[in-house]
């Protein structure tokens, strides 16, 4: 059966038919969907003219009109009257009790704090190296008298994930330094003497062949070497032949080894550093200059002045003993190196260094008379790299976040003492490499701070 209801929304008349009650019939008018509804007694509709759908509660949905006469009826009756659909009406609410006051107390609001960027975060890791920097020399001194110098130098070069050449007579607490180095930074430590017949997978390690007891079978397994460390003391590394000297080389520069054509990482922060006895020199391997341009710092440990040594005979021949407390872990010195980079280096200091450089080269253009008369072969691109790098870390370690040409001036000798040939003359009149290093810084003009536009 036929028939017509009422849009819901805009109460246009829509045709339906009890065949399709309980389908969807979109309104042209207003887009309404509407769900055709069912008639339970077509009958009364006939005779009605109209009938009320109710849903479960009661309350009307829509109104059910009859459908309309065919067109051709509606010709020729045209007389005949449709009842119009009647307006749905609207249940009334039920009353709604009257809302109680609700007390609110009060709450403190701390004010918002932004997150710290990450130019924050490398100040805070900037600060925290300043302020370690102290402890770790106040820990090490707990069983190393004076050196301090040597002490910084050292530091920077593990700071600027480098490495360092340490020369010095025996006796002066060299690898006791750097034992007591790596215990304040809670490093892993391992000497190396080296021998005329050291080998290099007597330092690297080697593949050994060892039982498997599950299996009962053979098998390789790859047995670490004492280069698998954090701080590894290379003591008199002009002793080996170069081949072991080379691997050495190969671990400091590449941070891993190759055994058996498989690559090991080595553990990080890694630091070597390297001892030569600048006395005997029978039965040795000199360092050519090209491996000696990959340390950073040429350190010289000098003899202890008389009060120094007055406490150090003090210390070791009574009962006085002391632990080193760690100051700081790997994994924070691993993010020192990488702040460190942060650092800005001004104009005029960075014009500094290249002048310095430049004038220690015979050879070039703006070579100092010193280097001329003194210098055979003069310092690479490296020195500069280095001197900017541990000038970086200097003025961090002194509180500073630019670097000064103190700082530049404070590091020149480290870093040209093994990067600079001096000529026969020089040798043959008594001249030694510090000395002309001073000529040289003397005969480089200091540069000024250029005055800030506008």
């Amino acid at each position: 059966m036929e028939f017509t209801f009422t849009c819901a929304l805009c109460e246009r008349a829509l045709p339906g038919a009890t065949e399709y009650s309980g389908r969807e019939l979109q309104c042209p008018d207003c887009n309404k969907v509407n769900l055709i509804p069912s008639v339970e007694d077509p009958d009364a509709l006939m005779t009605q003219g109209s009938a009320t759908v109710t849903d479960e509660h009661g309350r009307p949905v829509t109104t059910i009109l009859p459908a309309p006469p065919p067109a051709g009826d509606a010709l020729e009756r045209p007389d005949t009257e449709y009842p119009t659909a009647a307006p749905v009406p609207i249940p009334e609410a039920a009353p709604v009790a009257e809302a109680q006051p609700v007390q609110v107390q009060p709450v403190q609001v701390a004010p918002a704090v932004a997150k710290p960027v990450s130019k924050s975060i490398d100040v805070e890791t900037a600060q925290m190296l300043s302020q370690s920097y102290q402890q770790i020399r106040a820990e090490v001194a707990k069983l190393i008298v004076g050196q301090e110098e040597v002490m910084e130098q050292l530091l920077i070069a593990i700071f600027a994930r480098s490495h360092c050449l340490l020369e010095g007579v025996p006796g002066l607490a060299k690898t006791f330094m750097v034992k007591s180095l790596s215990e304040s930074l809670a490093l892993s430590f391992r000497r190396v003497q080296f021998t005329p017949d050291l080998m290099p997978a007597d330092i690297t390690g080697t593949d050994v062949i060892q039982d498997d007891p599950a299996t009962g079978q053979r098998q390789l397994s790859f047995l670490k070497g004492p280069l698998f460390a954090q701080m590894i003391l290379a003591d008199e590394i002009n002793r080996s032949p170069p081949k072991t000297q080379a691997a050495l080389l190969e671990a400091m520069q590449e941070h891993s080894v190759t055994i058996g054509g498989k690559t090991y990482q080595l553990d990080e922060p890694f630091f070597v550093l390297a001892t030569q006895n600048p006395v005997e020199q029978e039965g040795t391997y000199p360092l050519p200059e090209a491996q000696k341009d990959r340390f950073m710092f040429h350190v010289k440990v000098d003899y202890p002045s008389r009060e120094e040594e007055r406490e150090i005979i003090k210390r070791t021949t009574s009962a006085y003993s002391a632990k080193i407390d760690p100051v700081i872990t790997g994994e924070q010195v691993v993010a020192i190196q990488k702040t460190v980079r942060k650092i800005p280096v001004p104009d005029h200091v960075m014009d500094f260094v290249l002048d310095l450089v430049r004038h220690s080269r015979p050879a070039d253009i703006d070579a100092s008379g010193t280097a001329r008369d003194w210098v055979a072969w003069g310092p690479g691109p490296r020195a500069c790299q280095q001197m900017i790098m541990g000038g970086k870390v200097r003025a961090v370690l002194h509180g500073r976040f630019h670097v000064t040409i103190d700082d530049i001036e404070a590091l020149a000798k480290p870093v040209l003492r093994h990067r600079i040939v001096p000529t026969f003359n020089a040798e043959a009149e008594g001249v030694k490499i510090d000395e002309i290093i001073d000529k040289i810084i003397a005969e480089t003009p200091r540069g000024k701070p250029r005055a800030a536009a506008g």
